[in-house]
């Protein structure tokens, strides 16, 4: 695992503009809501800028949580300028902290408490700033969406594929706008008073270490403890983002929260309309098994005789599955990697444990190909830096948001880059 470094760049000191690519535009329908200029750019790209503060754009049609299993498509808002690409992209230029005021209400709900909106600006802000400071130096990072690394396993006998997945390859704007970077939904999740006062509270505050801005994360359920950075990306050592328990000093585990109150004032209704965010249950026939495998890794291994996980990260997800079947094997990795090829869309993490059956729904016997797969999971997502749902549960708890900040990013320390 190589060393985290850090090059130190002047950090900036004035709010940036942000470009947010709208992927899941459907066409290029949109109305304008009140006053714009209109120019045409050396590009050829059509630039619709604002000549009010409280004039905006919709796009009617907008695909969003692309490739997940609650994928659907809504109306979205947007305030600042519009630009249209002459290929049909659309590009919506905003001010980072109007851009914030969405991001934290279209990741959680503008009713969550004031704290954890706060620690959340701070986190997001902190990633969004990292990423365009990470362009700017040319970090090959940014250029490619999927990392791949294929070898041979020797004491497996088989091949493994290793990959991760980082930001998309955006070279034509900053961020997009789904959840492949963060979830931005312009005015359309309606931003409350309490996150505006997070936003406007926290106004170029940013998590920091070293010298440098965090590249800060966050899922949305860790699923009692969160995890290592090199267990979802690159093998790097990343202080700030280790492993910690998402307990208190008496037990109690955050994010195992059932407090059906305090989950319907955090998650949005989309989020809420899939259940189990500690614990969770899914399960593969083997004929659906052996599809997936062999459709998404391009390897035939026959029927799959068995899912045996070969190395777990401090949190207890997998991070390398090896595949047994009656034609070949194969090992997978990272942990993204392994919940894409084991479900239709994603399973909700890597933590898990599986169970083979045979018949009558009984424990499969040793050389014997299963009937089904059950994956007993706890968490939701890659588990690395903030748990949404256990930061949230502490700040209902009376936590503070430099507490909470300092729970999930350990040796970070807040700086404010601008005001």
């Amino acid at each position: 695992m190589t060393a985290y470094t850090t090059t130190r760049q002047p950090l900036p000191d004035r709010e940036p503009v942000i470009q947010a690519g709208i992927l899941g535009a459907v066409g290029t329908r949109h109305m304008l809501h009140g006053p714009f200029g209109r120019a045409e750019q050396p590009d050829g790209s059509l630039l619709l800028t604002p000549l009010s503060a409280d004039a905006s754009f919709t796009i009617p049609e907008v695909r969003i949580g692309i490739g997940f299993h609650w994928e659907r498509i809504e109306p979205q808002r947007f305030h600042g300028a519009l630009r249209i690409h002459p290929d049909g992209l659309m590009v919506n230029e905003v001010a980072l902290e109007e851009y914030l005021l969405s991001v934290v209400s279209s990741e959680m709900k503008a009713t969550a408490p004031v704290e954890f909106l706060k620690a959340h600006a701070i986190v997001s802000r902190s990633w969004l700033i990292a990423m365009l400071e990470k362009g700017r130096m040319g970090n090959g990072e940014t250029s490619h969406s999927a990392h791949t690394r294929i070898s041979f396993d020797e004491e497996q006998d088989c091949r493994e594929i290793t990959r991760w997945y980082d930001r998309e390859a955006h070279t034509r704007f900053d961020v997009c706008t789904d959840d492949h970077c963060q979830r931005y939904q312009g005015i359309s999740r309606a931003a409350s008073p309490a996150v505006e006062q997070a936003v406007r509270e926290t106004r170029g505050v940013v998590l920091a270490y070293d010298g440098k801005v965090c590249d800060a994360r966050f899922s949305k359920c860790c699923g009692g403890a969160t995890e290592e950075y090199s267990s979802a990306w690159e093998d790097a050592d990343v202080p700030y983002l280790r492993s910690v328990s998402d307990t208190d000093v008496e037990g109690y585990c955050f994010c195992a929260t059932d407090d059906a109150g305090l989950l319907a004032s955090i998650l949005n209704g989309y989020d809420l309309d899939s259940p189990g965010f500690h614990r969770w249950e899914e399960s593969l026939t083997q004929d659906d098994a052996a599809t997936l495998i062999a459709g998404k890794t391009g390897i035939d291994v026959g029927a799959v005789v068995s899912l045996r996980p070969l190395s777990r990260g401090k949190s207890g997800r997998v991070t390398r599955l090896l595949v047994k079947g009656t034609k070949d094997s194969l090992i997978i990795g990272k942990e993204l990697e392994i919940r894409r090829v084991l479900s239709p869309s994603h399973l909700k993490s890597s933590a898990f444990e599986v169970i083979a059956l045979g018949k009558d729904s009984r424990p499969a016997k040793d050389g014997q190909v299963p009937e089904r797969f059950i994956f007993s999971g706890r968490g939701w997502g890659h588990g690395v830096g903030m748990c949404q749902i256990g930061a949230a549960a502490m700040a209902a708890r009376g936590a503070g948001h430099k507490s909470i900040l300092n729970h999930y990013f350990t040796d970070a320390e807040l700086i404010t880059l601008y005001r």
